[in-house]
């Protein structure tokens, strides 16, 4: 069964989201865990921990307030009759596992296949880092970012491929530094047509220094 794009809404309503506590709350918290390592958050060094730590939280995970709706809602219908797939390559991310709250980050590769109408090419960036700025698996990302796109621009096919490190397994667990982990997803014609596949997997590997076009 395919996946559906949710709203962050819908989703934490579906596991039942706890009521989210106060800033005076979330510092207590952080005060906790730092005595929880071993330290003492009342030390000077350690004052203004927790403030800085629930300020950071409000950025790299504000996803949450976000919507793909919001960004994907805007498109264009002067393309000419363009019938090809849009490819936007290398979108840089960083993201953070559910697992362990640890960091890992990468590189997005996402192409569509529209209709009638193209999204700006920014907009798909800025779907990236909405789900990445939320606690996240890399397979559920990819499925995210794929569903939204084909749900919201209503678009013939989508193609997203993912490539991370975590640090959940190269600095603590298993310790192998350098590892990188690819998923992908795969809709409407590139799912059905493996040389669509074949053209994205292509194009993705392919540099400009490697296609022999002018720079």
């Amino acid at each position: 069964m395919e996946a559906k794009f949710v709203s962050t809404k819908e989703r934490t309503a579906d596991h039942g989201a706890a009521p989210r506590p106060s800033r005076e709350e979330a510092m207590a918290a952080v005060r906790t865990l730092i005595a929880y390592v071993g330290d003492n958050p009342s030390r000077e060094g350690l004052l203004d921990t927790p403030k800085r730590v629930v300020e950071a939280y409000s950025e790299l995970y504000r996803g949450y307030r976000e919507s793909p709706v919001n960004v994907l809602n805007r498109t264009f219908g002067e393309t000419a009759g363009y019938k090809d797939f849009v490819l936007v390559k290398d979108i840089s991310f960083n993201s953070h596992c559910e697992h362990h709250m640890m960091p890992f980050g990468g590189r997005a590769h996402i192409a569509y296949i529209p209709i009638d109408r193209v999204v700006g090419l920014s907009k798909l960036a800025r779907l990236v880092d909405i789900f990445a700025r939320r606690l996240q698996t890399q397979e559920q990302m990819t499925s995210q970012i794929a569903a939204a796109i084909e749900d919201i621009l209503k678009v013939r096919g989508v193609a997203v491929m993912i490539e991370a490190e975590h640090t959940c397994m190269s600095v603590r667990g298993i310790k192998k530094q350098g590892a990188s982990t690819t998923t992908t997803k795969f809709s409407g014609v590139f799912q059905k047509e493996a040389s669509e596949q074949v053209r994205f997997m292509t194009l993705v590997r392919t540099t400009l220094a490697d296609s022999g076009l002018p720079r």
